[in-house]
């Protein structure tokens, strides 16, 4: 197992970049124990209680605000899981209007295209912290500045979003989600 970065660490270098931070994530769900409730009243069909998020929202907006871009492909499985129909709400109520954009890309396709089944930040096209997990638990980040590895998950980093949906326009596209999207998304 590679050296992983403290929590403090990676949340520095996550919220620390000049002009862009992109995100590749590939699993099909994510535990984070932060997210249970959240998940659980969604399911239920509850109002959602945000406030667990929004530390992650106020600091997305501020650094959108400063003129960063942040930028994330969600590589899916059709038809959705539970996590998946989550996450689309969630990042149309909040991810999408707090100024991050969000782009949908099928499992299948991903594929097809020999994207990794690797969840990783590329920040500044110059770092990279490539996400270690135990099952659907994190474990940690790894950095990576190697000049080969930053330039293999750029050119991942390409092919993705060249081929991704933006949020709006993938739940919008056919029956693929079940979620009702907000009207801003």
């Amino acid at each position: 197992m590679p050296d992983l970065l403290t929590a403090e660490e990676f949340g520095r270098l996550v919220q620390g970049f000049e002009h862009t931070a992109f995100r590749l994530e590939t699993r099909e769900r994510y535990l984070d124990d932060e997210e249970r409730e959240p998940v659980r009243r969604f399911l239920a069909g509850e109002p959602p209680d945000d406030a667990w998020f929004m530390d992650w929202y106020d600091a997305v907006r501020q650094l959108t605000a400063e003129g960063r871009r942040m930028e994330r492909v969600r590589v899916v499985s059709e038809p959705h899981s539970d996590y998946t129909r989550f996450g689309i709400d969630l990042a149309s109520r909040l991810n999408v209007p707090s100024g991050e954009d969000i782009r949908y890309l099928p499992r299948d396709r991903a594929r097809e295209l020999g994207l990794p089944d690797e969840d990783f930040w590329l920040l500044d096209s110059s770092r990279v912290l490539v996400l270690h997990f135990d099952g659907d638990v994190l474990l940690g980040a790894e950095l990576v500045t190697d000049a080969a590895e930053v330039v293999r998950r750029a050119y991942w980093r390409d092919v993705a979003w060249h081929h991704a949906i933006p949020l709006d326009k993938y739940a919008r596209s056919s029956d693929r989600c079940g979620v009702q999207l907000s009207a801003g998304a």
